[in-house]
């Protein structure tokens, strides 16, 4: 009986109480980066994302050898030598979406959206404003965003002898499915 009550309640309340935190754990994040001598590709699929709507706030943590390349090599030269994964395994953003209002959740359509806070990769924190959208389908919500990142910005040091392959910024991609809780 206390278990049926208990069900009443979750599906009264769900009704009457709009979700206030979407959340993903296997959100995707994309790198390219593409010079004359070589192009470098890779995607991370265990992407940690929330979002909660009361306070807008805005959070992603990336686990750096997370991210698969389509040659073993670059993917070992990758975390050994450039994000130096056993010193920063993770990389975290730690913001808001700025103007998270003019979205309207219970209307299914893409709002475009601005994104600003604190990212932090290879143990470096910039204050970064991006741009992207939210699509709303089926009461989740698609967030979805591109830009580019320098390098040297996050202390990542290229040696000299390959740095003809690997481009000065980098192109990410960011795609994730948020479910309510």
């Amino acid at each position: 009986m206390k278990r049926l009550a208990f069900i009443v309640l979750i599906v009264f309340f769900g009704f009457q109480v709009q979700a206030q935190k979407y959340l993903t754990k296997n959100g995707m994040i994309s790198l390219y980066s593409k010079t004359p001598f070589e192009t470098i590709e890779a995607q991370n699929n265990q992407v940690n994302c929330a979002l909660d709507i009361k306070t807008s706030d805005f959070v992603f943590m990336v686990l750096m050898k997370s991210f698969e390349f389509k040659r073993a090599l670059m993917q070992e030269h990758f975390n050994e030598n450039y994000v130096e994964s056993d010193k920063y395994p993770d990389a975290r953003f730690k913001g808001k979406v700025t103007n998270l209002k003019s979205v309207d959740l219970k209307k299914e359509g893409i709002y475009p959206v601005t994104v600003e806070g604190d990212l932090t990769i290879h143990g470096i924190t910039r204050h970064i404003t991006n741009n992207g959208s939210f699509e709303i389908k089926g009461g989740i919500i698609n967030g979805k965003s591109r830009f580019t990142l320098k390098v040297e910005d996050y202390g990542i040091k290229v040696p000299s002898a390959v740095t003809d392959k690997i481009a000065e910024s980098i192109q990410i991609d960011v795609n994730v499915m948020l479910n309510p809780l």
